[in-house]
């Protein structure tokens, strides 16, 4: 279980009801975009704005606590940091797979890596046996 209040105050950030809510419900779900995260707290706390919702996600990726995942074509989503590893994401359902980043060295001379996303497309084993 991630302990939440921890994991924001780790990264210089309040723990607030709407940050610790924000990511138990990208815990839940994995990878999830700003819609669905809104669509999920509304029930519980249907004063909460969809603005509120983005201004703290803009924030927990600034200070490192949770990653955008850019998807081609359509909203990005969002995932709790964790170690460095490789989407696979299904261009059919949108389904998103982390994997391990084994031996993935790039070493790029005169250029500091910082963090590497690596996000391959594909159909996952469902959409391929459809």
């Amino acid at each position: 279980m991630v302990d939440y209040i921890s994991l924001l105050k780790q990264n210089n950030l309040k723990a607030t009801i709407q940050r610790t809510n924000i990511l138990k419900s990208i815990n839940r779900t994995g990878h999830i975009t700003i819609d669905e995260i809104y669509e999920e707290l509304k029930i519980d706390y249907p004063t909460l704005s969809l603005a509120t919702i983005y201004k703290n996600i803009l924030l927990m990726v600034q200070h490192g606590v949770i990653v955008e995942i850019p998807i081609s074509g359509e909203k990005s989503k969002y995932e709790i940091k964790k170690d460095e590893h490789i989407h696979l994401i299904c261009k059919s359902c949108g389904n998103i797979e982390d994997r391990e980043l084994s031996s993935c060295n790039i070493d790029i001379e005169d250029f500091n890596i910082i963090f590497k996303q690596i996000n391959l497309y594909g159909l996952c084993r469902n959409c391929q046996s459809k």
